[in-house]
């Protein structure tokens, strides 16, 4: 490993879910030295990109940030996730979110309560159907929230040799951040995160959990994006700032991450934030991130600086970063910082195995 690399970290992208764009992003990903690329849950099918995507490669890792698991059930989730471990030769990984009360009972007409014990029991079941198909075991899972009690031979999927997929859950508040690290194998981290939260709140939620059930740190992945602000020249730079100070904005104005706010003293920053999206001023709001809640929340370096930078944020909490480059920012130059994250020549990212 080159000087300067972060032992052991995983450098993320994400994917687009258009189905149509996802063998060119997904090889281009891997030609770029990335680890793994992840689809989100949004306007788009967060599991049928990553067939395309494990199609079009042959290393990197595939996942899901997030699917919504409420919208679900742990049997469903079950069967395409084997069907993608299988078909991957290994390489997904499945993550986990709960979105919010109004989505889920709204949008997806589906149940909604006790939300990191319906997360917990629905890690629970996927084990449990995942061992009843792998080992041939009776399935007899009764939970509170789900139950699964009948498995006859047609429905149990084609044996596999790789396993079943690792288990990532989304997670901010310490309840469920510390659930995470008794039953999942990752942690997705939001973006709206700072170090200081990472370091002060996150990891040691996330100690404690996987206390509680002896696991260790070191078979464990924290997940998380970063904002970057970069580019080629300072109008390059000032452009991506005023993106992310609107983005950030955004996040800041949302109830449910007004504690990352309130642990550096920026609580009032929140309820302005609130009020005046409720107004629908969403320029206004940008112009409140100064330059430390943007330094606190994002990376803003050069370019020729901006892989050191981006290793400093990551070092001693985070194992699999995702980087929000500038959408305008050129490949060649992403290329370039991938290449330097991870300790290589700038060439070495370039070409496929």
């Amino acid at each position: 490993m080159g000087d300067g690399a972060v032992p052991g970290l995983v450098i993320d992208r994400g994917i687009p879910s258009q189905l149509a764009r996802v063998p060119a992003v997904a090889a281009a990903a891997e030609d770029h030295g990335y680890g793994g690329c992840w689809t989100g849950e949004i306007n788009h099918d967060p599991f049928l990109p990553l067939l395309l995507a494990a199609e079009h490669t042959t290393r990197l890792e595939i996942g899901t940030s997030i699917a919504v698991a409420f919208a679900r059930n742990p049997m469903t989730v079950a069967n395409i996730g084997w069907d993608l471990q299988s078909y991957s030769a290994g390489r997904f990984n499945l993550g986990l979110g709960t979105q919010i009360r109004p989505h889920i009972e709204k949008r997806f007409s589906m149940s909604w309560s006790q939300p990191v014990r319906r997360m917990r029991e629905f890690v629970t079941a996927l084990h449990e159907i995942w061992s009843s198909w792998h080992d041939g075991t009776p399935l007899r899972f009764e939970g509170d929230f789900y139950t699964h009690t009948i498995m006859t031979p047609m429905f149990v999927p084609e044996p596999h040799a790789h396993g079943v997929p690792k288990i990532f859950i989304a997670a901010v508040g310490e309840a469920m951040t510390r659930m995470c690290g008794e039953v999942a194998d990752g942690l997705l981290a939001h973006a709206f995160t700072t170090k200081r939260y990472l370091d002060e709140v996150t990891t040691p939620a996330l100690l404690a959990g996987m206390a509680r059930t002896g696991r260790n740190r070191n078979d464990f992945q924290l997940s998380c994006p970063v904002f970057v602000v970069t580019g080629q020249t300072a109008e390059d730079m000032a452009a991506a700032a005023v993106a992310i100070r609107k983005q950030l904005a955004f996040y800041g104005s949302t109830p449910a991450y007004r504690k990352v706010l309130d642990l550096h003293g920026w609580g009032d920053l929140h309820t302005e934030l609130h009020r005046l999206s409720r107004l629908g001023e969403w320029d206004a709001m940008g112009s409140l991130i100064d330059d430390d809640v943007l330094a606190a929340f994002a990376v803003v370096a050069p370019l020729d600086t901006v892989a050191a930078a981006l290793r400093e944020r990551c070092a001693g909490a985070i194992d699999r970063v995702l980087p929000a480059f500038p959408p305008g920012l050129p490949d060649e130059a992403v290329a370039e910082v991938i290449c330097e994250l991870r300790g290589l020549p700038a060439a070495a990212g370039r070409s496929r195995p």
